[in-house]
């Protein structure tokens, strides 16, 4: 079992375990981006693991994707592991044109974050985000 958190801040649920489940809101835009990008790092402890499920999101702006970017890269600094799963629709979307696909670890399901987080994560997140040889 996973313990779970709210994107809007709610208290985390369920038994002691060794990954967290963030729940992202219908809509991570300017406005909510903060927020979700708040509860995803307070869900970051060093070394730990954590799935964000964005079962929920039908909607994603640029703010949204760049909240996952920072949560990834605060998760390397903090030796933490995290997995996406179960966008879909416009917010997936989102993530493939922007080419996160490829930088983030995306997965179908919750129980394929969770097989994912049990693995050994393969690079870090700094050469997911910045590929070598590639400006920005």
């Amino acid at each position: 079992m996973t313990g779970e958190a709210r994107a809007n801040g709610a208290a985390r649920s369920g038994a002691a375990s060794d990954i967290v489940t963030v729940l992202l809101p219908e809509r991570i835009d300017s406005v909510t981006a903060a927020d979700v990008e708040k509860s995803m790092l307070n869900a970051l402890a060093p070394g730990g693991k954590v799935i964000v499920d964005g079962s929920a999101v039908t909607y994603m702006s640029a703010a949204g994707v760049r909240a996952l970017a920072t949560a990834l890269r605060q998760a390397d600094e903090r030796g933490a592991h995290m997995v996406l799963c179960s966008f879909s629709g416009p917010a997936a979307d989102c993530l493939v044109v922007g080419g996160f696909f490829e930088l983030l670890e995306v997965v179908a399901s919750p129980e394929e974050a969770a097989a994912t987080l049990r693995r050994k994560p393969v690079g870090n997140a700094a050469e997911r985000l910045q590929p070598h040889g590639i400006a920005g």
